[in-house]
Formats: C-alpha cells, structure tokens, sequence
C-alpha cells in the first residue's frame, strides 16, 4: 500500500508541476510562448508519461475524481480512497509549493486576476472577454469529467489492448483541456484545483467547492456509465 500511496504522490506532483507549470512558466512568454494548445498538451503529458511509469503500481489515479469514478465502476477499493485522495493532494500541494518557490524568484507570483497562479475560476469577468455562469461552469466540468472516466475505464478494460492505454488517456486529458481552459482553466481534477487555490486563496479558495463536486460527481456518472451501460460481461466478449 506504502508503494501504491507514493506512487500517487509522484504522479500528482508531476501533474500539477508539469501542467500548472507549463501556465505559469510558458504558457504567455512573448513570442515563444506556448498558449493554450502548449499548456493541453503539457497536462496530457504529465498523465501519459506518469501513467507508464507508475501505473502499474498504483493505477495511476493522480485525481480524487479519478477515484471515486473508478470505485463506481468496480475497479477500485472503497477502503483505499481516503488514503489515495490525501496521497493526491500532498502530491498536488508540494507541487504548488515548489512552483511557488520557482516563480517568487523572479518575484512574479501573483494573485490578482481570473486564473492567477492556474487556478480553477467561474463567473469572473476579465477573462479573455468572456466569463462563464456557476451553472455553465459546472455543466462542463461534469460532463468533461464523466467522458474521461469512460475513457480510463473503456482504455484499461480488460478486453482492451492496455498497452496504449497511457496514450488514450492522456491525449483525452488534453482535449478535455482544449475544451474547457476558456471556461475554467479547467479541473476535472480537485487535488490540482485546490493546490492552486491554497496558495492564491480569495476567490479561488470560495469557488473551491465547485471544482471538487463537479468532478467527482461526473467521475462517478461515468463509472457508472461504463458498468452498466458500456462493459462487457466475459459470455458477451467471447460471443
């Protein structure tokens, strides 16, 4: 268990440094920065790589969400969720801490504006022009959370080919990015949400709730999706 929680440190951690990182450090840098195509392909990554170097440990959650929808799918323990969501959010916070550090030295941390730091954020005005309503904030970060588990859950089914699982999941972790960043800056993920928050705190730390009952609320429609609606039973794969 010891091995499995670390592993769900490390991937987080990789996550939240790989993908906010790739935000805050790249995402604006006049004339080479990477934009929103960069910083999607950045959150792919980060789950892609970690999902080969550790998912066969831990199964590569990296995301509370992740867990809960699994769960409802059968695919995980009931009593290895607590352990595995506090596992994400250290992951998530060092992550944080450590971007913090990098960025206050060349004094740049800030905490005014939409999204400031890569946070998760809804009706804020200022946004690229546009600011999204609580309800149209959710409707997505629901929807979007609930496909991504009927991907992991469809990639890694036993009946699937499992070796490109890690790449299905991670390019659809980048879609979903190519999304959603306009709407959110997108979560679909509560450890990567609050890490953020914790260190901008205001009305990142207020609109906090949302990125944490969205998600998982559409991680467990889509494992349910995937269990009773999309799975097949052994007689049916065989047929």
């Amino acid at each position: 268990m010891s091995k499995k929680l670390f592993a769900e440190v490390f991937g987080t951690f990789w996550l939240v440094f790989g993908g906010c990182g790739s935000a805050v450090f790249a995402a604006g840098v006049p004339d080479i920065g990477i934009g929103l195509l960069g910083v999607s392909l950045a959150f792919g990554l980060t789950v892609l790589t970690m999902a080969y170097a550790v998912g066969h440990i831990s199964g590569g959650h990296f995301n509370p969400a992740v867990s809960f929808g699994l769960l409802a799918g059968g695919r995980f323990s009931a009593k290895e969720l607590l352990p595995y969501i506090i596992a994400q959010l250290v992951g998530a916070i060092l992550a944080a801490g450590a971007l913090y550090i990098i960025l206050n030295g060349a004094g740049a941390f800030s905490k005014e504006g939409p999204g400031a730091f890569a946070t998760n954020f809804y009706d804020m005005p200022g946004y690229h022009g546009r600011s999204y309503s609580l309800g149209a904030a959710f409707l997505a970060e629901f929807l979007l959370t609930a496909f991504f588990l009927i991907i992991i859950l469809g990639a890694t089914d036993k009946w699937a080919n499992g070796k490109f699982a890690g790449i299905a999941i991670g390019l659809a972790l980048t879609l979903i990015h190519l999304i959603s960043i306009p709407i959110t800056n997108t979560s679909v993920n509560p450890a990567r949400s609050t890490s953020q928050a914790l260190f901008v705190g205001g009305t990142a730390l207020s609109q906090l709730w949302l990125f944490w009952v969205a998600p998982i609320l559409g991680g467990i429609v889509g494992g349910l999706i995937y269990k009773y609606l999309l799975q097949r039973s052994d007689t049916e794969a065989n047929s």
